[in-house]
């Protein structure tokens, strides 16, 4: 019988990895990401499986709580086929190499601490190096294609379907036999919104034996896109037309995109205010080359974009700040910028440098478009923090704190009922990639409105299918 063994987002959004293990054949692992937030030190923890006994590693998309530990995968001996979109090979790596090079730059900040305390045998070495990442890039990929049925081996194939969710996004349909019987079970990775600002919409999923699926937006519906895309504007110009400042933070893969949609939006239609505009983001400028290398994937929207004006994204406001000295030119402009700059959850980055020199300033406006992970900074400002600590000063907070939802990658609890009403024959239903809170919400909808037999997966239960 095949088995199921959740070693991450069961019970909490992020570190999704899920080892399917079917009798007879393959041990399979579906994504190997990195946990987030307040779960962060889990990191380090042993996998709970042994790495090299996996013979196949499927990635859903290339967020990084989705691929984050790949290389610690590759180091402690992992060493066999990874399939996934080219353009998540892409996005993959552009995050990982940002990922092991911040990884590194703490390391070294910490040390020398340490050194000055004569305690450097208290600081824990990087997770990993860019020479893992590189590692896992060295090994052998099997790029697919949406709607392309694989073998993946003797009696189990695959197909990719678009998710929606980000550039290469996809959720997998596994076909494996038992005693002579098909079964499929499907992971949804993380599924779309259908806000057709960037990505397009989530492909449909007409057969299922067995679901895993995010629930990160269980509990409740975003807000109308339109509404939000009404109020985004709105902070945008009267932020501005006080001469304040507007700041972002913004993941670098798919935010950024839609945010820079939107601000091209507003000047095509002669609606955004004489401002400058940053992308303050090494990693969103990659990443947003990625986007631009794949057009054929993205949106009509995007597509239409590119077609009348030889751009996707870039408008004559615009600016990528790719070095240290630029950013922090940022600093001298005391009013009518637009920054859009990483870390997403506040957690790190150049957003934190912004935020030492704006927060305080009334006039200033801070709009959070993403999820903020619970014990992170975004999270606590986002919470009602009158007070935070960056690089050990104290700043209180007088800028205007917004939250937008509208904008969020991740399908909400109408969208995820509805993508799953569209499935024929499905036995079980498996919660993931959410709080357990969340989660309770969002089974007693799907066994009321579906009549669907749900259950909440727990950290490293065995599910026998």
């Amino acid at each position: 019988m095949a088995t199921v063994t959740s070693y991450g987002a069961a019970g909490v959004v992020t570190g999704s990895c899920h080892l399917l293990s079917i009798e007879g054949g393959p041990n399979i692992l579906i994504d190997c990401g990195m946990y987030q937030g307040r779960e962060e030190d889990k990191n380090r923890e042993p996998f709970g499986f042994e790495p090299k006994s996996i013979d196949y590693l499927l990635v859903t998309h290339a967020h990084l709580d989705h691929v984050g530990r790949i290389p610690k995968l590759v180091k402690e001996g992992f060493d066999r086929n990874i399939v996934a979109t080219m353009p998540t090979r892409d996005l993959a790596e552009v995050i990982l190499l940002d990922s092991a090079k911040i990884m590194f730059q703490d390391y070294q900040t910490q040390l020398k601490k340490a050194l000055r305390r004569g305690k450097e045998d208290s600081v824990t070495e990087p997770l990993y190096l860019e020479e893992d990442v590189k590692n896992a890039f060295g090994l052998p990929w099997r790029y697919v294609e949406f709607d392309n049925e694989i073998t993946l081996c003797e009696g189990v194939k695959v197909i990719y379907r678009d998710a929606g969710h980000i550039l290469g996004s996809s959720f997998i349909e596994i076909k494996y036999m038992e005693h002579g019987v098909e079964y499929s079970i499907v992971f949804s990775g993380d599924i779309g919104n259908d806000n057709d600002m960037v990505m397009p919409n989530l492909e449909k999923c007409t057969h299922a034996d067995f679901l895993y699926v995010e629930s990160t937006y269980g509990d409740r519906d975003h807000k109308n896109i339109d509404d939000s895309i009404v109020e985004f504007k709105k902070v945008i110009i009267s932020t501005l037309q006080d001469w304040g400042n507007v700041i972002i933070p913004s993941f670098a893969v798919e935010r950024t995109q839609e945010i820079l949609c939107l601000l091209r939006e507003m000047y095509d239609k002669k609606e955004l205010p004489e401002c400058k505009v940053f992308v303050d983001s090494p990693m969103a400028t990659r990443a947003t080359d990625v986007y631009r290398k794949y057009v054929e994937q993205l949106s009509p929207k995007c597509q239409k974009n590119k077609e009348e004006n030889g751009s996707v994204f870039n408008f004559e406001l615009l600016q990528y700040t790719s070095e240290a000295e630029e950013s922090r030119a940022i600093n001298d402009i005391e009013r009518r910028a637009i920054i859009i700059a990483g870390s997403g959850m506040c957690t790190g980055g150049r957003i934190m440098h912004h935020f030492k020199h704006r927060l305080w300033n009334p006039k200033n406006s801070v709009i959070f478009v993403g999820y903020q992970g619970v014990g992170t900074l975004g999270r606590h400002i986002v919470d009602g923090a009158r007070w935070v600590k960056i690089y050990g000063e104290d700043i209180l907070i007088r800028a205007n704190i917004y939250t937008i939802n509208g904008f969020s990658a991740h399908a909400d609890q109408s969208g995820i009922l509805d993508w799953i009403s569209k499935m024929d024959d499905l036995k079980l239903v498996f919660l993931i990639h959410g709080e357990e809170d969340k989660q309770i919400i969002l089974r007693s909808v799907l066994e009321n409105a579906l009549e669907k037999k749900v259950h909440i997966v727990k950290p490293e239960e065995v599910v026998y299918l």
